[in-house]
């Protein structure tokens, strides 16, 4: 090769490796991209890499987080057994002087103490029967309720006097009206109790009449239920007029009109003691029962 080829490839050659020194001085790598440095050939000298330079990027300022604003939680709903409160009976206080009730047997004395404690308790116990005078009531009361009267163990003592009757022939009879005076006394005492203070009376021996009660057979019956039944018996009789004539075809007298002879016998026991005596025994009545 001649000089002049020589001094041709040689000035190549200069200027290619200042063009790759250009190159490599006004470089800038892409962002994000991974900078490749390509080994200068061995013949030439090694260049010094140029400082990567990372772009600055503008600063984006987040608002500040604000929180949200507080809700009110819901209230939690746990299933639970559901509590039940025990309520306590109310008992009633009883009054510190409880009265001590007598057995039935010996119960009398004390009856009749609490009768003399009563309004005209004295004349009430005059009429009275003397003994087993609760037993006596009872039954009493029991044949009253259902519309019978008694012929043995009265409560009361038995009228001393007989009914008076006045002959219209030899085979028939008619009730004098005086015949119902007799019964006076008792009614008249009976309805000179005062109420209030019988009931008082009746309420603390109400044991005893109970007691008494399931004797003759009732303990599953209340005996104010009884004793109202058969003052309603007594309320709901209706009154006949006399006069009343009667027939004595044995030692009874009978009364001659059948209507009346085939009524209860505690009505015709009403008929007994005359309209009078029987409206003062419903009056006292109607108030006792007020009360009961």
């Amino acid at each position: 090769m001649s000089k002049l080829g020589l001094w041709v490839v040689a000035a190549i050659a200069v200027f290619t490796l200042l063009y790759l020194v250009y190159l490599a001085a006004t470089f800038e790598a892409p962002t994000g991209t991974t900078t490749v440095i390509v080994p200068a050939n061995n013949a030439q000298p090694v260049a010094e890499p140029a400082p990567i330079i990372t772009p600055t990027l503008p600063q984006t300022r987040l608002p500040p987080r604000q929180e949200p604003p507080a809700v009110a939680a819901a209230p939690v709903i746990i299933d639970a057994p559901v509590a039940v409160e025990i309520v306590e009976p109310l008992i009633e206080e009883l009054p510190t002087d409880l009265v001590e009730l007598p057995s039935l047997n010996n119960s009398d004395e004390f009856v009749f103490e609490g009768l003399r404690a009563l309004q005209n308790g004295a004349a009430l116990i005059r009429v009275l029967a003397d003994e087993q005078l609760i037993r006596s009531i009872v039954v009493f009361v029991d044949n009253i309720s259902r519309g019978e009267f008694p012929q043995n163990g009265l409560p009361y003592k038995r009228i001393g006097q007989e009914m008076s009757v006045r002959n219209i022939d030899e085979n028939l009879f008619v009730m004098e009206a005086n015949s119902h005076d007799r019964f006076n006394q008792i009614i008249d005492t009976f309805v000179a109790v005062d109420a209030d203070q019988a009931l008082v009376l009746y309420r603390t021996l109400q044991p005893l009449f109970q007691q008494a009660y399931a004797e003759i057979g009732s303990r599953n019956v209340n005996f104010d239920d009884t004793l109202r039944s058969a003052i309603n018996a007594v309320l709901r009789s209706s009154n006949v007029e006399g006069p009343y004539q009667l027939v004595k075809p044995s030692v009874m007298f009978l009364y001659a009109d059948a209507n009346i002879e085939n009524m209860d016998e505690m009505q015709k026991q009403l008929i007994r003691i005359g309209p009078e005596n029987t409206e003062k025994l419903k009056a006292k009545l109607r108030q006792f029962s007020a009360q009961l």
